[in-house]
């Protein structure tokens, strides 16, 4: 029982303080698409509107779902994806600890996708 509970406590903090710091840079993102701002870049040439609107899901509205626990495994995929455009083709020819920011979010959220967020989200409610 206590193994668990700790268990469900680890994964709620990962899941919240992961989430919380990537919001940090969809934040920013989020407020240049409301302004009406949509110079963005634009890796696979589908306009910087479009690449702009999914670097807000993937940094913004999906992190927030993930802190409420809501859905957490399926929000973290869109995030780990946009983190792979970033290390793979943004960041692709920089070098490793350009690209290391981008890695490790990929890899935090894979495993929010993987172990999913513990019985502390609005899901278990």
């Amino acid at each position: 029982m206590k193994n668990t509970l700790l268990k469900d406590i680890g994964l709620a903090f990962f899941r919240i303080a992961v989430s919380a710091m990537m919001l940090t840079h969809g934040l920013p993102k989020f407020q240049k698409l409301i302004s009406g701002d949509f110079k963005f870049a634009d890796p696979f040439g589908i306009g910087e509107t479009p690449s702009l609107f999914l670097a807000v899901i993937g940094e913004f509205i999906c992190p927030i779902l993930i802190i409420i626990g809501f859905k957490s495994r399926l929000a973290a995929i869109p995030v780990a994806i946009t983190m792979a455009v970033a290390a793979f083709i943004t960041h692709g020819a920089d070098d490793f600890g350009t690209k290391e920011k981008a890695l490790f979010y990929l890899v935090a959220f894979i495993t929010i996708s993987l172990v999913g967020p513990g019985k502390f989200g609005i899901d278990k409610k």
